[in-house]
């Protein structure tokens, strides 16, 4: 059987009467076009080319599909009587297609899927149907059909092909709501702008309103900035679902958030992160997903010059939640610059300048007295890297601060209580008390003077005839690096715990730095010798021609010379262990000991494991004890998802405080997988230490267009909602 490549120009130079036909298994080919059929007769006069029998139409990534049709070489457009026409990831059918642009095209009697199946699981079907490619599909008197039961009528109904414009209605339930419905509307307001509408019922709170649009501007749109609302009027303000009292929220209730990036240059931006709370429950109520996030949301505005050497930055930050604890900079102004080689040669220089006006403003109510000051520091510091005999690596360093104060703190005038607990810093004072006022004392001026070096080596053997399918090992290398960080720091200049304190030491389990600039509370410097010694071990195979870590332990211990952070001989032995054998096992822990001396218990181990195609299992264990800043805990999560088939799945996850004995977490789901569409239903249960909270999950979603999901959203922990 033979294929007839059809060129117009030739059929046009011999065509009778300007009519030219061809027979057969017809090819024709025009620019991103190519055109099949068995019959093709083509019209120089109109530029039509009328097409019989088997015609598919390719243009671009679209399909054309019909027993007859008519397409225009001028126009593009095309014509087709019970056709279908096929553009990934969706599918159309109809008594009648006909192209209306080079990318859209009119359906008439039509029927719109994304299931591609003789048979589909749903489908919308419409009277008339305009679609654009990759831009917007609208449908006139249209009925939504789930296998072949009617279950929707719309007169109207427009669906954006991008994210551009969507609309979405959320039935939803959590003890904090009650029973409630939720829509938005994305829709596009300009070219650059677009705006997301909510219209929200939370049944044990009453309607709430939010407007959220979204802004590119700038060169080549590469600005952006992201407007937040919301309000309620709310029936019910002082409905509490967690253990913690409150008092004082009010009725009307807001959220009004700006981000922003400004990209001026290509090395000057701004930005700026503004929000502004009617109350501080606002957010853990109606944004709870977020609130776990960032419970307290910062108000700064910042400008940025970028260099390769430095980074110069403009900071305002300020208190726009007098709920909130605040160290507010009117303004700060640092200039960074970066480790670099002097004029060329082997010894590094970095550095960071900046001044800022202070000031430390407290909750109103909460008993304590705002205090603040002006700062003026200047960091400098000269580092020498090199490898001597070819495997020892040496970086010493030597450096100095200077910092000058507007103000200090009156020690003679305060009274202070030292603590009791031999792990507590005792330089830091408790913030000032409206009954124990803070008394200033004059200007200073602190000079810090450090030094120090880090060195390490490496040392390794191979064993290449260590071979294990089962434990994914192809060779073994054993790759031990001591290392060591000796950190001396001298401050000259008032008693430490003068220095008003705002980059200030706050606790933490984890292990402070040692050295500059990565010591970043510059109010909180006193003298320190501090000698960190460890070692990391490193098993290393090969898999899939790449070297990857098979197994890494990184193990060290600070000898604490002087360490105001921590009054004792010796910190913790830290241990940091992860394992990876095979790409469906991973296992981590992360530990710290009082090996040598007084101190804190912290061991955090997470294993994740595949050992099925089907099955993935998490268990996870954190465990904290004695350290005087926070609570003893013993918390267990385990989880879990199992795919039963092809169609159905289950998930669980348990979280469990030994310490307690709460069962503090508890979330079940179900997933049904209906070919193009996936749905899920769940339920999870919160104890917040005695008040317990309840929500549900139902979700439907379409898998060719996640954003046309039935979104019946009942998790209690979702972002924004």
């Amino acid at each position: 059987m033979r294929t007839l490549v059809l060129s117009l120009a030739a059929v046009f130079a011999g065509a009778e009467n300007g009519l030219a036909t061809a027979r057969d298994n017809v090819a024709i080919h025009i620019g991103n076009t190519d055109i099949y059929a068995d019959y093709a007769q083509y019209n120089s006069t109109t530029h039509d080319v009328e097409l019989r029998g088997h015609v598919r139409i390719y243009r671009d990534t679209s399909l054309y599909i019909s027993e007859s049709g008519v397409y225009n070489t001028e126009t593009k457009k095309i014509r087709t009587i019970n056709g279908r026409t096929e553009s990934q990831p969706y599918f159309l059918t109809g008594a009648n297609v006909n192209s209306i642009s080079e990318n859209g095209y009119l359906v008439r009697d039509g029927t719109f899927t994304t299931h591609d199946s003789a048979k589909p699981d749903f489908h919308l079907h419409a009277q008339k149907i305009r679609i654009y490619e990759k831009d917007r599909v609208i449908f006139q008197y249209v009925t939504a059909y789930i296998g072949k039961v009617p279950v929707f009528w719309w007169p109207y109904l427009y669906q954006s092909l991008s994210d551009t414009f969507s609309f979405t209605i959320s039935p939803a339930y959590t003890s904090t709501w009650g029973p409630s419905l939720l829509t938005q509307v994305t829709f596009p307001i300009t070219d650059n702008i677009k705006g997301r509408l909510r219209l929200d019922y939370f049944g044990r709170r009453g309607p709430a309103i939010g407007f959220d649009p979204i802004i590119d501007y700038g060169k080549d749109e590469s600005s952006q900035a992201r407007l937040r609302t919301f309000y309620i009027q709310d029936q019910n303000p002082n409905l509490n679902q967690t253990a913690v009292p409150r008092q004082g929220v009010p009725t009307g209730r807001y959220r009004l958030s700006l981000e922003d990036r400004t990209n001026f240059t290509d090395d000057i931006y701004g930005i700026a992160n503004l929000t502004k709370l009617s109350d501080q429950y606002v957010m853990q109520d109606f944004y709870p997903g977020e609130f776990r996030i960032d419970p307290v949301p910062d108000n700064v505005v910042a400008l940025t010059k970028t260099n390769p050497f430095f980074t110069l930055t403009g900071i305002t930050r300020f208190q726009a939640n007098e709920f909130f604890t605040t160290t507010e900079r009117l303004p700060e102004v640092v200039l960074d610059i970066k480790r670099h080689g002097l004029f060329g040669g082997p010894i590094f220089y970095e550095g960071e300048t900046g001044f800022a006006n202070l000031q430390l403003q407290f909750p109103e109510g909460s008993g304590f007295e705002n205090y603040g000051t002006t700062r003026f520091d200047s960091f400098h510091q000269l580092t020498y890297p090199n490898t001597y005999f070819g495997w020892l690596s040496i970086v010493p360093r030597v450096g100095y601060r200077g910092t000058y104060y507007g103000k200090t703190w009156d020690l003679g005038s305060t009274t202070f209580v030292p603590p009791s607990n031999p792990l507590e810093p005792d330089f830091i004072l408790p913030p000032p008390t409206l009954a124990n006022p803070v008394k200033f004392d004059g200007d200073t001026f602190r000079s810090v003077f450090d030094t120090g070096a880090e060195a390490s080596f490496k040392i390794s053997r191979t064993w290449e005839d260590v071979q294990s399918r089962a434990l994914g090992l192809d060779g073994l290398m054993h790759v031990i690096q001591p290392f060591t960080d000796f950190s001396y720091v001298k401050e000259d200049g008032p008693n430490p715990t003068s220095i008003l304190g705002f980059d200030r030491y706050l606790p933490s389990t984890q292990p402070r730095a040692l050295d500059f600039p990565q010591f970043t509370t510059i109010d909180s410097i006193a003298d320190w010798t501090v000698w960190r010694v460890g070692v990391r071990n490193r098993l290393e195979t090969r898999r899939d021609d790449r070297t990857m870590t098979w197994l890494e332990l990184d193990s060290f211990v600070d000898v604490q010379f002087v360490n105001p952070y921590q009054p004792t001989d010796y910190s913790n032995l830290v241990n940091n262990l992860r394992f990876t054998p095979l790409p469906w096992v991973s296992f981590s822990v992360n530990s710290q000991l009082p090996a040598f001396d007084k101190g804190f218990t912290e061991v955090d181990t997470v294993a994740n494991v595949q050992p099925m195609a089907n099955l993935q299992l998490t268990v996870a264990h954190r465990y904290l004890n004695g350290n005087p800043f926070f609570q003893d805990s013993s918390l267990f999560v385990v989880g879990g998802y199992y795919r039963i088939n092809d169609n159905w799945g289950v998930g669980v996850q348990e979280q469990y405080e030994g310490e307690t004995g709460l069962l503090e977490q508890q979330r079940y789901s179900i997933y049904r997988d209906l070919s193009s569409w996936v749905a899920s239903f769940g339920g999870i249960i919160r104890d917040n230490n005695g008040s317990k909270e309840y929500g549900l999950l139902f979700t439907i979603t379409l898998k060719a267009f996640p954003k046309f999901g039935f979104d019946l959203n009942f998790d209690p922990t979702s972002e924004g909602e």
